[in-house]
Parts: structure tokens; sequence; C-alpha cells
């Protein structure tokens, strides 16, 4: 089996690349950009893979308000044309959306499932919410994985770290911590969903699936856990959304229902709260590394 990777250099994209079962071409941006659509067809060309997975993305949520145009050049025009140069080359497409898709109904609080109908509340969810509907659309044979609240110890390239990076370095400084705790989610550790896409790939069960780690908790409640099991004592502090004041609106609930997935016959991924025990363990090798 061989498999096209873009966004190699990702934190999902690095803990793919040792999980997929074949051989592993993997692009980063600078090898295999989605906004220059003739350029990466030439490649997928020469390169004739059965499967391509899409990590790539513009993923940054607040500056998507005032920049429009830039998120949907690569979640959703990018993403089209990779649709079709995947479509027209008979290759299966695995790509990776998020809990943002959701948000408009403010009262939910039971976990979101594949039938449920979305509603996005800021323009990153809105372009990510265009490029499905555009793979589901133009590539027949196609996984769309919705996730959530991804970290790993690779770091996410775009933003510059992850949230329990960004929390240790906080207590590190010694500084206030202030953690919004009226958004829940579940935050997922990239190398189970590495794993759990690399079995999903090769069930030629297309469809859209909600893939994450068990469990849900607010970014306050994430927060106490990654200190807690740090052995860090820091001054944190719950808020609220709007005390924080962020540019993008995020939902208030974005749990996702992952019954879809596991109805495959494949494992349900470990709490949140192992996964996070896991990653602090990973990070702590690597940094003695």
């Amino acid at each position: 089996m061989r498999y096209a990777l873009l966004g190699a250099g990702g934190q999902l994209g690095r803990d793919l690349q040792s999980r997929l079962q074949g051989e592993v071409v993997a692009w980063t941006r600078e090898q295999a950009d989605l906004t220059r659509p003739m350029d990466l067809r030439a490649a997928l060309e020469a390169l004739r893979p059965e499967i391509v997975v899409n990590c790539a993305a513009y993923n940054l949520v607040d500056k998507a308000e005032s920049y429009p145009a830039g998120a949907f050049a690569v979640n959703a025009w990018g993403v089209r044309d990779l649709a079709l140069a995947c479509r027209d080359l008979g290759c299966v497409l695995v790509h990776f959306s998020t809990d943002y898709v959701f948000g408009l109904d403010e009262n939910n609080r039971i976990p979101w499932t594949e039938t449920d109908a979305p509603g996005p509340i800021g323009v990153y969810g809105l372009s990510k919410l265009a490029g499905e509907y555009l793979v589901r659309s133009l590539c027949p044979r196609h996984f769309v994985v919705r996730t959530c609240g991804l970290y790993g110890v690779w770091g996410s390239g775009g933003k510059g770290g992850n949230f329990v990076e960004t929390m240790l370095r906080l207590a590190a400084q010694g500084k206030p911590v202030r953690v919004v705790a009226d958004q829940s989610c579940t935050p997922t550790y990239t190398v189970d969903l590495a794993a759990a896409t690399a079995a999903l790939a090769t069930t030629e069960r297309y469809g859209l699936y909600h893939v994450t780690n068990s469990g849900s908790c607010s970014w306050y409640e994430f927060a106490a856990a990654i200190f807690e099991r740090s052995g860090i004592k820091a001054e944190l502090a719950p808020i609220t959304s709007r005390e924080f004041g962020a540019t993008a609106r995020r939902p208030a609930y974005s749990v996702l229902s992952t019954s879809a997935y596991h109805a495959l016959g494949l494992p349900l991924l470990r709490p949140w709260q192992e996964a996070l025990a896991a990653y602090l363990d990973e990070r702590g090798r690597k940094n003695r590394t």
C-alpha cells in the first residue's frame, strides 16, 4: 500500500508517518501545497498512491475571522482540487475536519453524531465544513474524520505548540493561568488519532466519522489535569469565554460521539486522562533524548 501524506510536518502528520502500514511518502507544505493545485496534481500523478491522507489545514482560528480568504483557500478550495485529483486518479482520500463545524445550537449537551446538522459559528469552522462537503460530493472513496483538541509531542507547526505545552510554559513562567471553563470537548492525543486513522483507512467503509479519545472535559478541567499529572502547583483560575475575549467564537459544547467508528469493530480510544498521561510520558522521553 502506498500513501501520500500531506501536512507531514505537523503534529498529526508526524505521528501518522510511523503508523500507516505500507510505503509512506511524506510531504510538507513546501513539497505539496493545497493552494498550488496543478503542482499537487502532477506530484500525485507521478507517485500514484492508493491512499492520500490530508493533514494540511489553515488552523489559525482567530486570524481566519479577518482573513477568510486564506482559510477558504486551503480548507475549501484547496481541498476541492485535492478531492478532484483523487477522484480522477482513483485514490482513497482521508481528510481531517473539526468539532468546530458545530456550535450554532448553544443548548445541546449530547455528544454530536455524524447525522446531526452542523452549524459553525466562525469562519474557520465554516471553511472546514465546506471542505467536508466538497470531499464527500467529489471523491467517492473518502474518509472524512472529525476530531478535536489535538495535541502531540511534535507541536502544532502553524500555531507554535499545543494547549498542553502552552499550559506548561505559562506555569514555568510563574504567571497566573486563566482558562475558559464554559467550553467542553474531548482533548485528543495525536498518537491515538493516528493509530485509529491507520486502522480506519483500510476498511473500505467510506464516509464521515468522528474519532477522538473517550470522555469529555472543559479546557479548565484539562489544564487542571495537566498540572496535577505533571506535579506542578500553578495559580489556575476558571474564566468565561467572554472574559477570555478571543476574536473567534468557539463552540460551548463540541463533544463528538464516536459510535459510528466503533460500530466498524474498531477499538474504543482510551479516555482522555490516560492519553494525557501517555503524552506527558512521551514528552519526557523525547526531552531526554
